[in-house]
């Protein structure tokens, strides 16, 4: 069957391993110097091992290749222990793999392990995060920032973390029923009142259409986005550099797909920092 998986160029690849922690599954080892890809049946093709690899050989494709088998990887998951069989079913929840979700939860009591504690899907928080610090959930839309006057501090409108499209949940509380910004990476760094002018008010989700590899998982995030967290419009803004617009075709392309149908806002800002477009789409 034709699925995504991840991929390995072997020339680029200089067998660290640091992908292999990265995937619970244990589909990745070092064998003879390179990393190799042990089974398709391990390989879920969701990539939460590209962002280690510091030479980018990994990448996901759609390729011909056997099933996943949910139940094939617990089998090698409990025999790594309880914070394997932890990671697995966090990795899961953020890619929002209910079924193989649900299955490893059923594999875990025909075997009388004890399920962690944040088995209950929807009531899954990330206080349960053991991870890279620098993915923690964080919700700090009560917090106030007020400021008056020429001579303050500018203070940010962010209202959650994390912020990049790998990483955000879309079952997060803070993405219900908002207004998101979906935003490439260097508009942030050309537009000078970015946060007041574009953030204000609204949940973010930011994302490089030309270096970020997986862009599939970028839309079907977006689609979950749109039609489990109902989220009210989307406003993408983008450089007008060409590269850039593919972030826009993405949130589209999910909107076609979606269920539901919100507006889309596409703002388009300059090199030098200024507006240059800004219409619905």
């Amino acid at each position: 069957m034709l699925r995504d998986m991840i991929v390995i160029d072997e020339e680029k690849c200089n067998g660290c391993g640091l992908c292999v922690p990265n995937c619970p599954e244990g589909a990745l080892q070092v064998i003879d110097g390179k990393v190799r890809l042990v089974s398709d049946l391990l390989c879920d093709g969701l990539g939460a091992c590209v962002g280690e690899c510091p030479v980018g050989a990994l990448e996901v494709r759609k390729v011909e290749a056997k099933p996943y088998d949910e139940k094939k990887v617990m089998e090698n998951i409990i025999k790594a222990g309880e914070n394997t069989i932890k990671a697995h079913l966090k990795h899961l929840y953020e890619h929002r793999q209910e079924n193989y979700l649900n299955e490893a939860i059923e594999f875990l009591k025909s075997k009388n392990i004890k399920v962690p504690n944040y088995k209950e899907v929807k009531d899954m928080e990330m206080d349960n995060f053991s991870g890279c610090p620098g993915s923690r959930m964080m919700d700090f839309r009560e917090e106030k920032n007020e400021s008056e006057g020429e001579n303050v501090k500018i203070n940010s409108q962010l209202r959650q973390w994390p912020i990049q499209l790998h990483l955000i949940s879309p079952l997060a509380p803070y993405f219900k029923k908002a207004d998101l910004l979906l935003a490439a990476d260097c508009t942030a760094f050309s537009f000078g009142n970015f946060h007041n002018e574009f953030l204000k008010g609204k949940t973010i989700a930011i994302g490089c259409p030309k270096l970020d590899e997986g862009q599939e998982i970028y839309e079907e995030k977006i689609i979950s986005l749109i039609d489990d967290a109902k989220i009210n419009s989307i406003t993408v803004v983008i450089m007008e550099v060409p590269c850039c617009g593919g972030l826009l075709q993405v949130a589209q392309n999910a909107l076609q797909k979606a269920k539901r149908k919100i507006p889309i806002k596409s703002v388009v800002i300059g090199i030098k920092g200024e507006v240059l477009q800004e219409e619905w789409v």
